[in-house]
């Protein structure tokens, strides 16, 4: 096979719902104990648990504002502000509050003498224990918040949420009215001193005035003013940059029309000026005469009068052009002299009229700066003026609207914790998840084989057979034994994969050891022979033979006497209990005949076996220990791969997949061993016929007496399960 398909990942396929459910089915020993052990634990706990009361109060909270509306300054008023509440929260849990509720209900020796031995407990332990037994929840879309308290006495559950409250409540009321004394002392204070900067600051100005020597038409007003200096300079400022356009435009002409050829300069100055009719006129006349010359040209000779005469007059034309283009060149030439004096007379101008702006700016800067400081002063006079006035109405008028109680607190009547249905219900849920995901988990590390879709999937080789678990072997358990269904399914599926009816000779291989190669050997050749068919059964398992040990029948000599020419190939094969079936024991190894399967003594031996014999089958050692099992395949003609269901993971398979195809193995199919049918439903197909049939033939047996009629019915089960065997396949 080609190297490169072998290494080509298989497409990824989805998992349908019946395999999550073949996963729960497998795993329900790791589900059902992680979930009694949580939902124990989860009800031992509850039950230990201390029961507990809770009270509720509920309190209305607002900005600080007062009992009365609209009689404040608006841009005191504060807008909507997201994080009031959490902010509120985080106040009510502050010590400023709750130390107030200690000292009140003198929390400290109650608690002590609960859970101190009567020691009282400091003020930082009780602080601990209260926030632990609070919880703050506000009610959705309102402005009231619950104060909900936990503990074990229903009363002093209330008592504490009714404390927080009412110290919450005055905290509020008390905190506004101090902040607006001290607000109202400090507003005054500031406006006395602002007064007497504005006044110094008014003299200031005035020195400042009269010594600068400034003209402010606007000196008794606290707004900015224009001097004449910057009013000059904006009007020379518009003079140049309209004298400049005029210079630039005109240059620019006059340079194109210097750079066009003397031939085409009428026609250039005829468009660029067309305020100049005599040049006009005199184009029209050239080109008037021009046409009449080529009319006469047709009718006369270049020598006739009227000719000559049209001649001498385009000539004449040209000549009056050319003098009137260079009269207009000439006057451009003279307008883009007077329009560039001009422009530097306008410039020289600005230039003087900005030094002396300039200079008055620099001059009068003091006093411009001192009269924007008085604006200033006078502004923030009135703003401390008004909020004075606003803060003297504020703080008379009562706040009690900031902080409402809504509902006073009252002792519960049933405990709240634990919750015991709750906690239950909880572990249940936790249970049935956590074991699950465990399973799922364990699952998801495991990468062995599972499915037959897994197989396919990975190796890109067909699963011929499903064996299930407990199989033994079918030359003691007989024709009719429960398994031996399953082998005569992968005898069909081997028979039908087969290409050529000449490959006889198979070997069965696995990648480790333990996968049931061995089994699989000995009950698909006895099926062979059970069919009436020549089968031999040679154990190339040299290292550690065990078909003879299977079969009862001694290992002196076999497989590898032959090979080293001490015994003829009668006297290695031994019959069995079976008239068709032979077998063929591996023999003694010699430490120095290591390589003796790959010999050309082996190659005639399975020559001389497949003329002899209608199937010869081959065990072999675990294709990854040693290299017998890849010499094996490379030289018989079919090669059957093993797989113990969720035994090695599928690497290490795809790995003894490898080997056997980089040898030249013929690899006919997979067999899937130790199935268990009663957990995962998956394989039912492949198996639940025959199961079926086992279980039907033992009803028979208890409910018929007649041996006969049984064997009969045997026989009927085994022929129909062959038509339903060969209409899946």
């Amino acid at each position: 096979m080609d190297a490169t398909k072998v290494a080509t990942p298989p497409p990824e396929t989805k998992l349908h719902f019946l395999d999550y459910w073949r996963i729960i089915r497998i795993r329900k020993t790791v589900i059902l104990a992680v979930f009694f052990l949580v939902v124990l634990t989860a009800t031992l706990v509850t039950y230990m648990l201390p029961q507990r009361y809770a009270s509720t109060a509920r309190i209305k909270v607002e900005r600080d504002i007062t009992d009365i509306r609209g009689l404040t300054d608006p841009l005191y008023s504060p807008g909507y502000d997201p994080y009031f509440i959490e902010t509120e929260f985080e106040v009510i849990n502050s010590e400023l509050i709750l130390t107030n509720v200690i000292h009140d209900l003198n929390l400290m020796v109650k608690w002590g003498a609960k859970y101190a031995g009567g020691e009282p407990l400091k003020m930082q332990e009780a602080l601990m224990l209260l926030r632990s037994r609070m919880d703050l929840r506000p009610r959705r879309n309102t402005s009231i918040i619950e104060i909900r308290v936990v503990s074990e006495d229903a009363q002093e559950a209330a008592d504490i949420a009714n404390a927080i409250a009412l110290s919450y409540q005055q905290h509020r009321i008390e905190q506004r009215k101090q902040l607006s004394m001290g607000g109202i002392a400090v507003l005054v204070e500031r406006l006395e001193e602002h007064q007497r900067r504005i006044d110094e600051t008014q003299k200031e100005l005035d020195r400042l005035r009269r010594e600068l020597e400034i003209s402010d038409v606007d000196a008794a007003g606290t707004g900015p003013s224009l001097l004449l200096e910057a009013e000059t300079v904006r009007r020379l400022e518009a003079l140049r940059i309209e004298a400049k356009s005029q210079y630039e435009a005109e240059a620019k002409l006059l340079e194109q029309l210097k750079s066009v050829p003397r031939e085409e300069l009428p026609q250039v100055l005829s468009a660029a000026m067309r305020d100049d009719p005599q040049l006009t006129e005199l184009a029209q006349s050239l080109n008037l005469a021009e046409q009449t010359l080529i009319q006469l040209r047709r009718d006369y000779a270049d020598e006739h009068p009227t000719v000559v005469t049209v001649k001498r007059q385009i000539e004449d034309l040209k000549r009056k052009i050319n003098n009137r283009v260079d009269g207009l060149i000439r006057g451009l030439e003279v307008r883009v002299a007077s329009l560039k004096e001009r422009l530097d007379s306008i410039v020289a101008e600005f230039e003087d009229a900005r030094r002396k702006d300039i200079e008055k700016v620099e001059k009068s800067r003091p006093y411009f700066e001192k009269k924007r400081e008085l604006e200033n002063l006078i502004a923030f006079q009135r703003l401390l003026e008004n909020k004075l006035k606003a803060e003297k109405i504020d703080v008379d008028l009562p706040k009690t609207a900031m902080v409402t109680i809504v509902e006073r607190a009252e002792p519960g009547l049933r405990p709240v914790q634990p919750n015991k249905t709750l906690n239950i219900m909880l572990g249940v849920i936790i249970g049935l998840v956590v074991g699950v995901g465990l399973a799922f988990f364990i699952e998801y590390l495991d990468t062995s084989v599972k499915t037959i879709d897994d197989v396919e999937r990975a190796l890109g080789a067909p699963v011929l057979g499903v064996i299930p678990q407990n199989v033994g072997l079918l030359l003691e358990e007989g024709a009719e034994s429960p398994h031996a269904e399953a082998y005569r399914v992968l005898r069909t599926n081997l028979l039908f994969s087969r290409k050529d009816e000449r490959l006889n000779t198979l070997v069965v291989v696995s990648a480790g050891a333990g996968e049931g190669k061995t089994t699989t050997v000995l009950n698909l050749a006895t099926v062979f022979a059970q069919s009436n068919q020549r089968v031999l059964i040679v154990d190339s398992d040299l290292r550690r033979p065990a078909i003879h040990k299977r079969l009862k029948v001694s290992n002196a000599i076999g497989l590898t006497n032959y090979l080293l020419r001490q015994n003829k190939l009668e006297e290695v094969i031994q019959t069995t209990q079976l008239p068709t079936l032979d077998f063929m024991p591996s023999g003694k190894l010699p430490s120095s005949s290591l390589g003796i399967l790959s010999s050309a003594a082996m190659r005639d031996l399975i020559n001389e076996l497949k003329q002899r014999y209608d199937f010869v089958f081959f065990d072999s050692p675990p294709i990854m220990g040693v290299s017998d099992a890849s010499i094996l395949a490379s030289e018989v003609d079919l090669t059957l791969h093993v797989i113990q269901y969720r035994r090695y993971p599928q690497p290490m398979n795809i790995r003894a997949k490898q080997l056997i195809e980089k040898v030249g193995g013929n690899l006919i199919g997979i067999v899937l061993n130790n199935i268990n049918l009663s957990q995962d439903e998956s394989y039912y197909y492949y198996s639940g016929y025959y199961h079926d049939y086992y279980y039907r033939s033992e009803d028979s047996e208890k409910i018929g007496s007649d041996k006969d009629k049984e064997k009969a019915g045997k026989t009927a089960s085994a022929d129909t399960a062959r038509v339903e065997i060969k209409s899946k396949y």
